[in-house]
């Protein structure tokens, strides 16, 4: 049996030195953080939403928020509780698809260091994970530069 879930998160940028920029459990040098009571990884949330939808469960915010409130900021503990979901459901991940939407930064240079971060954080190989990215020319917040915004489909079967 296959399922398929969709993810999505978004955050708008703050000033620069208020917050790193993270992305898929990479800190992004010389760039804005994002506005968020977490780390504000808009990569992660939106991998944890996919495989939580894929598996029955709810957004991201049911689950980070208590542990925000416990201290945990850290987006790749969020994913290792969607993982944790995946597995306790009896499924495993087959695949994960990722879409950035961004003027600022340039993705592309770090697509390898996401795929390896969160090929370790899921236990999965880095070939099961795809990253593109588009400005969207500027049509919409993100492609202007207000922030950064994206989308996941995961994936997963039954073990």
């Amino acid at each position: 049996m296959i399922r398929v879930g969709i993810g999505q998160d978004s955050h708008r940028f703050i000033r620069k030195g208020e917050k790193r920029l993270v992305l898929g459990g990479v800190i992004i040098p010389n760039e804005k953080g994002l506005k968020a009571k977490s780390d504000g990884d808009v990569v992660l949330h939106a991998i944890f939403n996919a495989l939580s939808q894929a598996v029955g469960k709810r957004s991201i915010g049911v689950y980070s928020d208590k542990m925000c409130r416990e201290g945990i900021k850290d987006s790749r503990e969020y994913l290792k509780l969607a993982l944790k979901m995946v597995k306790e459901s009896g499924y495993r991940i087959n695949n994960i698809g990722v879409m950035i939407e961004a003027k600022k930064p340039r993705i592309e240079p770090y697509v390898d260091d996401m795929k390896k971060s969160i090929a370790r954080i899921l236990m999965i190989t880095q070939d099961m994970i795809g990253i593109t990215a588009t400005s969207g020319e500027g049509l919409t917040a993100f492609g202007r530069g207000m922030g950064i915004q994206a989308f996941a489909i995961a994936t997963v079967v039954r073990c």
